[in-house]
């Protein structure tokens, strides 16, 4: 595997954050998507990366928001269907946690979904030692979203 930033230009990436947002919208109701498009990520305090196999096929992406100089917030995590279970996920929370350090964030925040769907994520998390919490940033408190954060 191999993991790169990218420019999100690719139809490959455009197809995987479609697949991403429309996951999203399939098991939360609108006003509880925190799942970023294509020009939200394209935002300069967002560094988005994509995870590729030795065959040159995009297994998944993930991002890192600064909130502020020592928070960032993990974005984007989503692993294409026909890559599941094959490690990018796990790889992608390496990169992100590695880069989080490099960065000398003290702490690494994320929301995610509360319903049945979620719960791969949320056990990918939380055996990285990611704990629940409240919202942060800007986030609402909200029956459909899990908030979870790590400090570093």
């Amino acid at each position: 595997m191999h993991i790169r930033t990218d420019d999100l230009t690719g139809p490959e990436v455009h197809r995987l954050m479609q697949e991403h947002l429309d996951h999203m919208h399939q098991l939360s109701p609108p006003e509880s998507v925190h799942a970023l498009g294509l020009d939200a990520l394209r935002r300069p305090e967002i560094t988005f990366w994509t995870i590729w196999s030795k065959d040159a096929e995009l297994m998944g992406s993930g991002a890192l928001k600064e909130l502020s100089a020592d928070h960032g917030e993990i974005k984007s995590m989503r692993t294409a269907a026909a890559h599941r279970n094959k490690g990018a996920a796990k790889a992608m929370m390496v990169h992100i946690l590695a880069e989080a350090r490099k960065r000398s964030y003290g702490r690494l925040s994320l929301e995610t979904g509360s319903v049945p769907g979620f719960e791969p994520a949320i056990k990918l998390y939380e055996g990285f030692g990611f704990q629940r919490c409240g919202p942060f940033a800007d986030y609402p408190e909200d029956p459909y979203s899990v908030f979870m954060t790590l400090s570093l």
